[in-house]
């Protein structure tokens, strides 16, 4: 079984665990890359409504570092996960969202990215429409990795949308400076329709 099965199988299984039923997937290709598999789950699996969007297709390679001249097939592997807590049907559309998930996990073959935990990617565009964030800030999910032998684990990296000066918060004082703004804040990252951090 090739990994992106392996994955698609393991991420099926999670979801259903959690109370979801069968995803709906998409398939979305760039030019130079492979196509990138999107699944989306919609459901009330803890009693919130809640829409998960999962890549299926960053793991397929390892990621390198493109100033590496001796890349190796052991490099680290990854995921993309956003998940958002909608709090009206109006924001449960989420046109396009599937489209961000699938350019995050397409960046480490088109622009040589490492995704992983705390890094920062901006996509520069709304991540769905009408959305005011344009960039996400990774971190760990509630999927553990998955052991693909006999290159290293896929890990699943949460992406949470972040605001263009919640980004430059992340750049000027790091990732869990923003994490404790919104604690402090009150604020929930899995709400689409939430406020920026007030302290950036």
């Amino acid at each position: 079984m090739s990994t992106v099965d392996r994955v698609r199988e393991y991420l099926v299984a999670h979801q259903a665990a959690r109370g979801f039923e069968t995803p709906v997937s998409a398939s979305v290709t760039f030019l130079g890359v492979e196509a990138v598999e999107v699944m989306r789950w919609a459901g009330v699996p803890a009693g919130r409504p809640t829409v998960v969007f999962a890549s299926v297709g960053c793991s397929r390679h390892a990621m390198t570092d493109p100033m590496d001249l001796t890349p190796s097939d052991d490099g680290p592997r990854a995921e993309i996960l956003l998940e958002l807590e909608p709090r009206s049907p109006d924001q449960a559309a989420l046109v396009g969202a599937h489209r961000s998930v699938a350019l995050l996990a397409a960046s480490p073959a088109v622009e040589g990215l490492v995704l992983a935990a705390d890094a920062l990617v901006d996509l520069s565009t709304p991540l769905w429409a009408g959305a005011p964030f344009t960039g996400v800030l990774l971190g760990a999910s509630d999927v553990p990795d998955l052991p693909v032998p006999p290159g290293a684990a896929v890990a699943f990296l949460r992406a949470v949308p972040i605001t263009a000066n919640e980004a430059a918060w992340v750049r000027l004082k790091g990732a869990d400076a923003l994490r404790e703004a919104w604690a402090e804040a009150g604020i929930d990252p899995a709400d689409p329709g939430r406020a920026a951090a007030s302290t950036v």
